[in-house]
C-alpha cells in the first residue's frame, strides 16, 4: 500500500548537511533535425547531435561550478523526435547492458564501434566529476536474452533510453522506456525493466521516462521496492488543468513521498516546458510563461537525502469529517477529454459536493479575492477510464478556474487567475494512489499546508493564503489496479 504522507512528518525528517546532496536538471531547447523523417547518414546524424552535446557539456560545466553532484538532462535531448523506425537509423548507437559488464567509454573509446554519444557523455561525467544521466536511442540486435523467442520484423530493437554515468565516467544503468506515446521509431521491451544506480551520496535512484510516471510500471513499481529518488527525463506537452509539467511531477512527489528530478524539453511549439527538483517538501523549478524567451534553463538546488522506507511504514492521521454540504444543480462538462459532473462554486463561502456515479468531491471554501463578473470557478468529479492519447483509471476531484463566464467552458485549459480562496478539498478514494496539487497564476506550484489520510481512502487537502489566482486544487487518483478492464 503506497499513501503519502503528511506535511508536518515529511518536515521531521533530517535535512543536515550531511545528508544532502546537490543536484541539477536542465531543461533545454532542443536543436532539432528540420526533416526528422528522411534518414541520414550516421556522420549527418552525428554533426547534428553534437551541436546539442555542445550545450549539454557547457551546462555540465555550469553545473559542477555550482557544487552539482548529479545532472539530469531531458528526454530526446540530443537527438529530438518524430522520428520514423528507419530515418532514427543513423542517431542509433548500441548500448552495452551493465548489469552484465563494466566499461567506462570515456577511458576504453576502442571497445565498441559507433558510439560517440556515450563516450562524449562519460567523457562530461568524467571531467565534470558528476553523475549524469542523458536519454538516447538505442539498438539492440536479436535476439535479447530477456526474450530469446522474440524479434521486430526488420530483425532489430530499437529502444527510447536513458543511460547514467558514475562521476568517474563508468556507465552504471541503462533504461528502456516502457510506456511510449506515440513513438513509431521505439518498441516497448518485451520485459518490463526497473533500474536503479546507487551513488556514495544519496543511496539509490530510479531511472524512469515521461510517460512512464502516469502508470504503475515501472514508476510505481520501483517506490514500492524501496526507491525514493527518481531521476525523470521527459519531453513532457503540458495539458492544463490537470496535467501541466510542473504541476503534475510536483504532485507525484508529495502523494508517493519521494523526490523527482525531473528534466524537460523546452519547446513553445509542442507546449513543452517546466522542469523542477521535488521533494516531499520543497520544490524548486521553472515553468516558462507567454512570453519569455525560448531558451535552456539550468536549475541547481541542495536536495534532503530521503532514507529507503516501505511503504507501509508511513504515517496517517483522521480528519474530521466535513458538515453536511449544500446541494446545487450540476451539469457536465469535458475536461482532459473526460465528462466531468460540475457544480459551480458561487457565493462567498460555502460547503459543497458532487459526485460522478459513487464518487464523491468536497469543497469547504471561503473567497479571500474574487470578482464573480470576471472568473467563474466549478468544483468537479470524475471516475472512470480516460482513453484519449492513452487508457488509464481515475478518480479525480478538482476545482478549476473556468475559461470564461459560462458554466460550458468550465473544465477548458486556463493559464492565469486573480481568484484567491481558503479551502478543504476532499474525497473518499477507491485507490492509495493520490497525487495532490496546487497551481497558481503565471504556473506557480503552492505547498498544501496540510495533507490528510484517514482511513477507509479518504483523503484531504488544507490550503490558504495563496500567493497567486488559483488556477487548479485537484486531488488526483490513479486506479492502476483497473487500467487492463
Amino acid at each position: 500500500m503506497l499513501v503519502f504522507v503528511l506535511l508536518v512528518f515529511c518536515l521531521s525528517e533530517t535535512e543536515s548537511a550531511a545528508d544532502s546532496y546537490v543536484a541539477a536538471v536542465y531543461e533545454h531547447r532542443v536543436i532539432l533535425n528540420p526533416n526528422p523523417r528522411v534518414p541520414v547518414s550516421r556522420s549527418e546524424a552525428l554533426t547534428h547531435m553534437y551541436k546539442n552535446l555542445d550545450i549539454y557539456e557547457e551546462q555540465a560545466a555550469r553545473a559542477a561550478e555550482q557544487g552539482a553532484q548529479i545532472l539530469v538532462f531531458p528526454e530526446d535531448g540530443i537527438h529530438g523526435f518524430n522520428f520514423t523506425r528507419s530515418s532514427i537509423s543513423g542517431y542509433l548507437e548500441t548500448i552495452p547492458d551493465p548489469q552484465e559488464e563494466s566499461w567506462n567509454p570515456c577511458t576504453e573509446p576502442g571497445r565498441y564501434n559507433n558510439t560517440e554519444v556515450l563516450q562524449r557523455l562519460s567523457c562530461m561525467a568524467r571531467n565534470h566529476k558528476l553523475y549524469l544521466v542523458a536519454n538516447m536511442p538505442d539498438l539492440q540486435p536479436c535476439p535479447l536474452k530477456t526474450a530469446p523467442s522474440m524479434c521486430p520484423p526488420d530483425g532489430r530493437w530499437q529502444f527510447n533510453t536513458n543511460v547514467a554515468f558514475r562521476s568517474d565516467g563508468l556507465l552504471v544503468a541503462r533504461y528502456h522506456k516502457q510506456n511510449l506515446y506515440f513513438e513509431e521509431s521505439f518498441d516497448t521491451p518485451p520485459k518490463l525493466e526497473l533500474i536503479t544506480f546507487d551513488t556514495p551520496f544519496a543511496g539509490k535512484f530510479g531511472l524512469m521516462i515521461c510517460f512512464d510516471i502516469l502508470f504503475h510500471d515501472p514508476t510505481v513499481a520501483l517506490v514500492k521496492m524501496g526507491v525514493r529518488q527518481l531521476v525523470f527525463p521527459t519531453a513532457w506537452m503540458n495539458e492544463l488543468p490537470l496535467l501541466d509539467s510542473v504541476q503534475f511531477h510536483r504532485a507525484f512527489s508529495l502523494g508517493a513521498n519521494v523526490t523527482v528530478l525531473s528534466a524537460n524539453t523546452r519547446n513553445d511549439r509542442l507546449i513543452m516546458t517546466g522542469s523542477g527538483i521535488y521533494t516531499p517538501f520543497s520544490a524548486t523549478y521553472h515553468h516558462a510563461i507567454k512570453g519569455d524567451p525560448e531558451e535552456g534553463r539550468l536549475l541547481v538546488a541542495t536536495v534532503p537525502v530521503l532514507d529507503p522506507v516501505g511503504v507501509n511504514d508511513v504515517a496517517v492521521e483522521s480528519a474530521d469529517p466535513l458538515s453536511p454540504a449544500s446541494s446545487y444543480p450540476t451539469f457536465t462538462a469535458s475536461m482532459m477529454h473526460d465528462p466531468f459532473k460540475f457544480v459551480l462554486i458561487n457565493g462567498t463561502m460555502g460547503n459543497l459536493t458532487v459526485c460522478h456515479d459513487k464518487f464523491c468531491c468536497h469543497l469547504r471554501y471561503k473567497w479571500t479575492a474574487h470578482d464573480h463578473r470576471k472568473e467563474l470557478y466549478a468544483l468537479g468529479a470524475f471516475a472512470g477510464t480516460h482513453t484519449v492519447n492513452g487508457r488509464y483509471a481515475l478518480q479525480v476531484c478538482a476545482a478549476v478556474r473556468c475559461a470564461g463566464l459560462e458554466a460550458i467552458s468550465c473544465g477548458q485549459k486556463v493559464e492565469e487567475a486573480e481568484s484567491k480562496m481558503d479551502f478543504l478539498l476532499e474525497a473518499t478514494f477507491q485507490t492509495d494512489y493520490v497525487y495532490p496539487s496546487v497551481l497558481v497564476n503565471r504556473m506557480e506550484v503552492e505547498q498544501p499546508n496540510k495533507l490528510e489520510k484517514a482511513a477507509g481512502g479518504r483523503v484531504a487537502m488544507k490550503h490558504s493564503n495563496l500567493s497567486g489566482g488559483l488556477i487548479t486544487a485537484c486531488l488526483y487518483g490513479r486506479m492502476y489496479h483497473l487500467d487492463n478492464e
